[in-house]
């Protein structure tokens, strides 16, 4: 029994250690580069976020060619705060962050989420102070779909515990938090068939209840 219970703990170990260390995709890389020469400037609407965030069209979504995606596919809150130097230097007027199931997909704690979260915030503060800053809840997964059951799916109690303790910081900090969680969820706090064919992603019917969402903050 000892050795199975030693075995489980250097599994855990090993599996803690990847999470940690692992690499930024290329695609990941490749829009950094691409990100790094498109403008920013004082009067855009930035959102920032993983394959989510990357998968909309905003600026048709919202009719705003200032309304800009920064999102990247598989991007983690931490890598994240890697590529914040192009967006603070355009000292956006907007930035919309909405970042954390890949870390808790990945295996990573709410309070890492949080703590990386409070990072990025705190460098705006003190980069770019007129920045408006709206941190967005991550979105209900559903475990119904088997593509990713395991990785995301299984990680419902830790997304709402990641929500509300960045819902916290964002009272402390004095920052907009807005609950998009509960919009797309179900009954069973799922994520609503009617907007998704993966249970993780969204179809164009859960952008459209997203945007209805954070609209008003918009203007």
């Amino acid at each position: 029994m000892k050795k199975i219970i030693l075995s489980f703990v250097a599994i855990f170990v090993i599996v803690n250690i990847y999470a940690q260390t692992a690499e930024p995709s290329e695609y990941n890389y490749q829009k950094r580069s691409l990100f790094e020469v498109l403008p920013i400037t004082s009067s855009d609407i930035i959102f920032i976020g993983n394959s989510i965030t990357d998968g909309c069209e905003w600026s048709e979504l919202f009719n705003n060619l200032n309304v800009k995606n920064r999102g990247i596919s598989a991007d983690r809150s931490y890598w994240m705060l890697e590529r914040l130097d192009y967006i603070i230097a355009g000292k956006p007027r907007k930035l919309f962050v909405q970042a954390g199931t890949n870390d808790l997909g990945a295996g990573h704690s709410p309070q890492s989420v949080t703590d990386n979260i409070a990072k990025l915030i705190d460098r705006f503060r003190a980069e770019s102070p007129k920045t408006e800053l709206y941190i967005q809840s991550i979105f209900p997964v559903n475990s119904d779909f088997e593509k990713y059951a395991k990785s995301h799916g299984s990680k419902g109690k830790e997304i709402i515990e990641t929500n509300e303790l960045l819902k916290q910081l964002c009272t402390q900090k004095n920052i907009t938090f807005i609950d998009v969680y509960s919009k797309l969820a179900d009954e069973n706090g799922k994520l609503n068939r009617a907007y998704t064919n993966d249970g993780l992603h969204l179809m164009g019917s859960g952008y459209l209840v997203w945007k209805k969402v954070i609209e008003r903050y918009l203007n």
